[in-house]
């Protein structure tokens, strides 16, 4: 290996983006043991949360595998476990015949609205307890964009 090849693991971009990466894996994993308490996994959750989010609670699921970022496969699975646990159904399109809607149901409203005083506390302490409000304000401005550039379909609900 010459000065060249030794070079490029030193860029710091290597350092930036990781720092990025163990902050979120960080994040969650203090979150993972709330989910677990709840009987969720972190996909259940992030499916609940974008139902929960959508008007009248429910997305095509074409639309909930592109937010979660899951194949037609794996979104028709998850949907499957949601609906044995009782917290989604599927509805029918009355549009399209060939497309059906995943609808939140009271249980699983019931079961993100008891999740969610825990998961808050979470992200009070680890995320916006660790910066300023004004840091705060920039690096969600800044991660907003970085979002809507590489995987806008997220953004069609949570904003």
């Amino acid at each position: 290996m010459d000065q060249t090849d030794a070079d490029v693991f030193d860029d710091p971009r290597l350092t930036d983006i990781g720092i990025l990466f163990e902050a979120t894996n960080g994040i969650q994993r203090k979150l993972e043991a709330i989910w677990s308490d709840h009987g969720i996994s972190v996909l259940d959750f992030a499916a609940l949360m974008r139902l929960s989010r959508s008007p009248g609670r429910r997305l095509r699921m074409t639309d909930l595998a592109d937010q979660t970022q899951l194949s037609t496969s794996g979104v028709t699975r998850l949907v499957d476990r949601l609906e044995r646990n009782g917290f989604a159904r599927r509805v029918p399109d009355p549009a399209d015949r060939r497309s059906s809607y995943a609808a939140l149901t009271a249980a699983g409203a019931t079961r993100v609205a008891k999740v969610l005083p825990e998961y808050l506390k979470v992200v009070d302490t680890w995320f916006y307890g660790s910066l300023t409000p004004e840091q705060c304000e920039a690096m969600i401005a800044g991660l907003r964009r970085i979002r809507d550039a590489t995987f806008p379909e997220a953004g069609r609900v949570t904003d």
